[in-house]
């Protein structure tokens, strides 16, 4: 971050702070850029561009418990889902880490794991050798959330009032190894839980953490659906990860894709593409503009009277993790999308409870609220439909992965006035060798009959 703000210092670019993007200026072929909101004044302003690159994370904060920074509520995802155009690759793929400290859910590395911290029940026992013999704690991180989760449900969890948890324990690794090398552990449970992890049991338990899925692009980061969009990190699908995700390509993917973006950007510049006739892009950002500000002044003349819309934020995360959590089946995804939908219907009638004002944080929560439910429902419905596990993705009435049938990718979209996501599926191009099975966890997988040679981890 000091490296890429030095040079935008270097080269005199200049940063509009405290804005953010609320929909995107577009004619059903192409981007010409965004309307933004300034979050200090709640003036709506028209950003034009030739090129509109979305790099704004993954969607944690929907379901509510996530180690995710509060701002990723996926944002970035849901105006590009509003287009009708733009496509969702892979929102049923979720990956829930291990070690969120409880409460708060902040992250607590799996260096702890790595370096031989042990996982622990209300007994105090060590539990992951009686579930995976040769990984222990050491499992992927799907597999050591599921088999936590599973822990919990037979009543071994420390009950507390922000519900279940288990135990991270390093103490045998010593304070001296503890302060040389896992120093940011100990910051963070000290200071936001007043443990010291050389003397003390951390509460852990698996946490919303990351997300495969995104907006769906090109190998060069281009967005399917509109000329122009460019997606960027975890907001975008471009198949780094697949359906699970090793703990470190999220740097990769975000320093890589950074680079091959901007370069693609570059080359579609200098190559004179097609950018759009100048006066209709003028006429397209200022009707939406207005389309927008009309929108803001509904809302902040609504009242008192309705919804309260972070009484809904607050349902939309429960009813993500009860239905589409670490375990799903197709009676709780069922009962999720269900939900969901009940919620869109009221989203109309939010009353703001505090002072109307277009500036008012609730104003901006409120303005977000349809794209974060319709956010929300491509999660379920791509979960429901999806009838295997893979990867990151288990039902545990489908608990094999099948490669006969469900080797592709799903392709969510959300026409214009249409009351639910419409799925699509598009294969997936087996470069060398295809998926195999990962050899540990619940589940064998049943490879295509056709394919002879196996690789040793999941896609």
């Amino acid at each position: 971050m000091f490296a890429i703000d030095n040079e935008v210092v270097r080269l005199g670019i200049t940063v509009h702070e405290r804005m953010e993007a609320v929909s995107l200026i577009h004619d059903g072929e192409s981007c010409h850029g965004a309307i933004v909101r300034d979050l200090e004044t709640g003036d709506l302003h028209e950003y034009t561009a030739h090129a509109t690159v979305i790099a704004t994370g993954g969607h944690g904060r929907i379901y509510g418990q996530s180690t995710n920074a509060v701002i990723n509520t996926g944002s970035g995802m849901e105006i590009a889902l509003e287009t009708g155009v733009v496509p969702l690759g892979n929102m049923e793929a979720v990956q829930f880490h291990p070690t969120g400290v409880v409460p708060g859910d902040i992250l607590v590395s799996e260096a702890c794991r790595g370096d031989g911290g042990y996982l622990l029940d209300v007994n105090e026992h060590r539990f992951m050798p009686e579930y995976e013999p040769d990984k222990k704690e050491l499992a992927s991180r799907d597999v050591v959330s599921r088999r936590m989760t599973l822990h919990m449900r037979k009543g071994l969890g420390v009950e507390t009032a922000y519900g279940s948890h288990l135990w991270l324990d390093i103490r045998h690794l010593g304070r001296e190894h503890i302060e040389r090398n896992l120093q940011e552990v100990a910051d963070i449970t000290k200071n936001f839980l007043g443990i010291d992890p050389a003397d003390g049991l951390v509460p852990v338990r698996p946490t919303q953490h990351y997300s495969m899925g995104g907006i769906r692009t090109s190998i060069d980061g281009a967005a399917y659906g509109l000329n122009g969009l460019y997606a960027a990190g975890e907001v975008g699908c471009w198949d780094m990860h697949g359906f699970n995700r090793l703990g470190g390509n999220s740097v990769a993917e975000t320093l890589v894709m950074g680079r091959v973006v901007g370069r693609a950007i570059t080359d579609r510049l200098e190559q004179g593409d097609d950018v759009g006739n100048p006066g209709r892009v003028r006429r397209q950002s200022r009707e939406a503009l207005l389309e927008m500000e009309a929108r803001v002044e509904r809302i902040a003349s609504s009242g008192n009277n309705g919804a309260a819309v972070h009484q809904i934020e607050q349902e939309i995360g429960r009813i993500l993790r009860d239905g589409v959590g670490v375990f799903r089946d197709e009676a709780g995804l069922q009962s999720a999308s269900a939900e969901l939908a009940e919620l869109q219907a009221p989203v109309d009638e939010i009353g703001l409870k505090a002072a109307a004002h277009k500036s008012s944080p609730e104003v901006a929560s409120t303005l977000r609220l349809s794209g974060r439910l319709k956010l929300a429902r491509t999660i379920a419905e791509g979960a429901l439909a999806r009838k295997e596990s893979r990867g990151s993705h288990y039902r545990e009435d489908f608990p094999n992965r099948d490669d006969e049938n469900w080797l592709n990718r799903t392709l969510a979209y959300w026409p214009d006035g249409a009351s639910s996501p419409k799925l699509e599926y598009e294969s997936v191009t087996i470069t060398e060798i295809p998926p195999g099975d990962r050899g540990y966890g619940e589940g064998a997988s049943k490879p295509p009959t056709n394919h002879s040679r196996l690789r040793s981890e999941d896609e």
